[in-house]
């Protein structure tokens, strides 16, 4: 495999030999997930005043619950703001709206300006594709519907996520065009997890080695497909890697690490979207492994990581200003 970055391989030693995911151990790891992982308040997201955090329950799909949208914005800073609609990971197995918001918060909505909704999706397999997706999908129509009053510009939002948060923010971008949508500004996917088949050079390269692994990937899939696992031709929206048609798509941002199971769909997609006219901006970090900014935030390869993520951002903010 490739060599880790060394800052990145003295926490992978410490962590050991990592469990994959599988069927017989998906519910034990879901529970423990569910009461281990961090999920602050509101008030501990408000961070002494600088922003403004309120949980929204809006119209799920037609016949689902409600669907949950963690809103946070700069406490200071008055509408109509640009918008990030941001999907969290975990496999659609696991993870919550509200944990990934500190760093989200942190890195994007403050020094940018940005407004920020979290949105808490069904997980598989108590629901399966495409429930997690639609739930996404209904967060995104709502906001655009009560732009106005929630203080937002629809005409500036990006689609975010990172790991499945990245594949179902791929696939809403899919969706989203394909149902007439918004005209979001970028789609900013990190290590995406795109394509169920599991079989790149990379899925084998890296199986029983990276944090991730082929198994525990496959494990996911199979959760969140059910009988459409191992089709040979599952809906582009569920897998985005399966989709022959990438034109007019929103301005991507791609990325992945060398020593990650997701680095060669992650690249492939990328080189799709070129292909098909479109605006992609690809980064492989040297000697990343999936989660690396994770598991070693104060690494010099996630500070650059992150620096490049928000620049991206930056540019696409600017470039939906009006001249002048």
């Amino acid at each position: 495999m490739p060599a880790l970055d060394p800052e990145l391989a003295l926490v992978r030693a410490d962590l050991g030999r990592i469990e994959p995911l599988t069927p017989h151990n998906l519910a034990a790891r879901q529970q423990r997930d569910a009461t281990s992982r961090p999920r602050p308040t509101a008030l501990e997201l408000g961070a002494d005043g600088r922003f403004e955090v309120r949980e929204v329950r809006v119209p799920g799909p037609p016949g689902a619950p409600e669907v949950v949208l963690v809103s946070a914005r700069p406490a200071r800073l008055t509408g109509p703001l640009p918008l990030l609609h941001y999907l969290h990971g975990g496999a659609m197995v696991m993870g919550n709206a509200w944990s990934v918001l500190p760093t989200v918060l942190r890195e994007w909505a403050g020094p940018l300006g940005l407004a920020v909704h979290s949105v808490e999706y069904r997980l598989a397999p108590g629901t399966r594709y495409p429930g997690a997706l639609e739930d996404c999908w209904a967060g995104l129509a709502w906001a655009v519907a009560h732009a106005d009053a929630l203080g937002i510009d629809p005409g500036r939002i990006v689609l975010g996520g990172k790991s499945a948060g990245g594949g179902l923010a791929a696939g809403l971008a899919l969706l989203n065009r394909d149902r007439g949508g918004p005209a979001p500004l970028g789609q900013l996917l990190l290590s995406p997890m795109l394509d169920d088949r599991n079989d790149t050079f990379s899925a084998h390269q890296m199986s029983g080695r990276d944090v991730w692994d082929r198994t525990s990937n496959c494990t996911a899939w199979q959760a969140v497909l059910g009988d459409l696992y191992g089709a040979a031709d599952p809906p582009p929206y569920a897998a985005p890697a399966r989709a022959t048609d990438l034109s007019g798509l929103p301005a991507a941002y791609v990325e992945v690490g060398s020593a990650e199971v997701f680095r060669d769909e992650g690249m492939a997609y990328a080189n799709a979207i070129w292909r098909a006219g479109g605006d992609a901006e690809l980064h492989v970090w040297p000697g990343a492994c999936h989660g690396f900014d994770g598991l070693a935030p104060g690494a010099a390869l996630t500070r650059d990581a992150r620096d490049t993520r928000t620049r991206w951002l930056r540019r696409r903010l600017a470039a939906s200003l009006p001249p002048g």
